[in-house]
């Protein structure tokens, strides 16, 4: 039997970042203690399946120091005004895997001599929100009447992304790596990112967060889309949260898209002393955004203090931890959404025409089956 020298440190790298307790890993790894110490040696299969179980390149653990890893695009998320702990392997493979769609797409766009998006960088912080919502407003085709008479949170996400998509934007929306389910995603680490580029364009909105708080991770990244720049974001509806200017401004862009102050003022005429639990339930129902959104735009338009805007802020918050994600539906509609359709009936087609290999296809798809393949092409219509 075969050992291999490993630096104990790399393995303790590897545990820590895995976020997985050394006591969980030790009951499949049961010298994985003494490994760490070096006063044994694990085999080249140990090393093997102990780099797949802490989802980590095996490569790396062959190295002599432990890397150092970064997020590959702007990171904006902020704890109490500070930077976020190193990333989860989660989190990084999801920036990856989103980035190699981002290429193929980008090179089909080309290839087929579809022309640039021209809305994409098209502002700077320095426009006024107001005036960048309505272009948004206006580019997406985003009609806040059809938006309110949806009967659910759910389709009125589902008619937002189809109108992103519509524009020429990747949207995809997912909780897990890829088709993994046993790797969530955690909405406390990260809500959603957006990844420029005036040919394709992509964001990715984290499914594990309510419906209602995936709508305003959608707005927020596609201010980003706006500006022209990729970002990492954990989001919130503080008017000034965080410490850099463009998540305070994509806050405002997004508020403002989905919730203009104008219609808003509007639906406060409506009744007089409305008790704020009933108001908020009312708001967040009548514009499809959670409560938290509503909450701002009162305080954006001087309705409530900010006495009362952070006491409630802080008892919904609280609520919304207790939230707990639905899981189920339709298997082929949840993997068109993990990838977008736009993205899906692209490579499909590429497929189909020989342009595209079939293994390439399933594993940025994350299928594994011909047949799952064939099924996803008739749901994007490109097969009959």
């Amino acid at each position: 039997m075969i050992r291999v020298k490993i630096n104990p440190e790399l393995l303790r790298w590897a545990r820590e970042r895995s976020g997985i307790a050394q006591e969980i890993l030790a009951e499949k790894f049961k010298k994985l203690p003494d490994w760490e110490e070096g006063e044994a040696q694990p085999t080249l299969k140990q090393v093997e399946a102990f780099a797949r179980t802490v989802h980590v390149p095996i490569g790396y653990l062959f190295l002599t120091d432990p890397p150092q890893e970064s997020i590959p695009i702007p990171d904006f998320r902020t704890i109490a005004g500070k930077a976020v702990r190193r990333p989860s392997p989660n989190l990084l493979d999801t920036i990856y895997t989103c980035q190699e769609r981002q290429s193929w797409y980008r090179d089909f766009v080309l290839v087929t001599r579809q022309p640039k998006l021209d809305f994409v960088g098209s502002v700077t912080v320095e426009v006024p929100h107001e005036i960048v919502a309505q272009a948004m407003r206006k580019k997406l085709g985003f009609d806040l009447a059809a938006h309110q008479e949806c009967p659910s949170w759910e389709k009125a996400l589902r008619l937002f992304i189809d109108q992103a998509e519509e524009a020429g934007i990747l949207v995809m929306v997912s909780g897990i790596v890829m088709s993994n389910t046993s790797r969530q995603l955690d909405p406390e680490e990260f809500r959603g990112f957006a990844l420029s580029d005036p040919f394709a364009p992509l964001i990715f909105v984290n499914s594990n967060d309510t419906k209602a708080a995936q709508m305003f991770t959608l707005a927020h990244e596609l201010a980003h889309v706006w500006l022209g720049e990729s970002a990492l974001s954990d989001l919130g509806v503080e008017p000034s949260l965080g410490s850099q200017r463009e998540e305070v401004w994509c806050n405002a862009v997004a508020a403002e898209l989905l919730v203009p102050l104008a219609a808003l003022q509007s639906e406060l005429q409506r009744q007089d002393e409305e008790p704020l639990p009933e108001l908020l339930c009312r708001l967040a129902h009548t514009f499809k955004v959670s409560k938290l959104v509503i909450l701002r735009r009162l305080f954006d338009a001087k309705w409530i203090n900010r006495d009362i805007f952070d006491s409630e802020l802080k008892q919904q918050v609280e609520r919304l931890k207790e939230h707990v994600k639905a899981g189920g539906g339709n298997f082929y509609r949840t993997t068109l959404a993990r990838v977008g359709h736009r993205f899906a009936h692209a490579l499909v087609m590429s497929t189909l025409e020989g342009q595209t290999l079939y293994r390439d296809a399933f594993r940025m798809l994350g299928v594994k089956k011909t047949e799952t393949f064939n099924k996803l092409g008739h749901e994007v219509g490109v097969m009959r």
